[in-house]
């Protein structure tokens, strides 16, 4: 191989590192998405989005109205609007449902049988919602760690 060939390897390679280190420009951005969380009063909204956001579990305390978090991840940003679950709020949720691209729905799987079927109802009354009746649905079944926490089972049968 002559000296010339060589040296035009060796340019084409140090042009390659160049680029590779020092003109990537700015990284793309990363997808976001609009969600809301929503449950009733104590079924751990806030403790999930604390813990999804690597918050401090230990000062949690229950939201009365709504609130904003951006959860990010590796590559998409969530900004999630929790609603508070008490009675008095529940019938304002339907307010913040636009342009909303999914929805969690938090459950107590140890809560009492009226409060069972109290999520439920707010969980039919959400599917059938026309601004989330076509979005993706997570529904999570919080709790479990607690010795009155139903089965996958119990719940399916409910």
């Amino acid at each position: 191989m002559s000296d010339l060939r060589i040296t035009e390897a060796f340019l084409y390679m140090d042009y390659l590192c160049f680029r590779a280190l020092c003109c990537k420009g700015p990284p793309p951005a990363r997808p976001e998405y609009d969600l809301v969380c929503i449950g009733l009063t104590g079924s751990g909204k806030t403790s999930l989005l604390s813990k999804l956001c690597s918050e401090s579990p230990d000062n949690v305390v229950s939201t009365t109205g709504f609130s904003i978090k951006a959860v990010p991840f590796q590559n998409a940003i969530l900004n999630v609007k929790e609603l508070g679950g008490a009675d008095n709020i529940r019938k304002y949720w339907s307010r913040y449902y636009q342009g909303s691209q999914g929805v969690i729905f938090v459950l107590d799987s140890a809560s009492s049988e009226d409060d069972l079927e109290a999520a439920r109802n707010e969980l039919h009354s959400a599917l059938q919602h026309p601004q989330l009746c076509t979005l993706p649905f997570l529904i999570l079944a919080n709790h479990q760690d607690k010795p009155a926490a139903r089965s996958v089972q119990e719940k399916i049968q409910d």
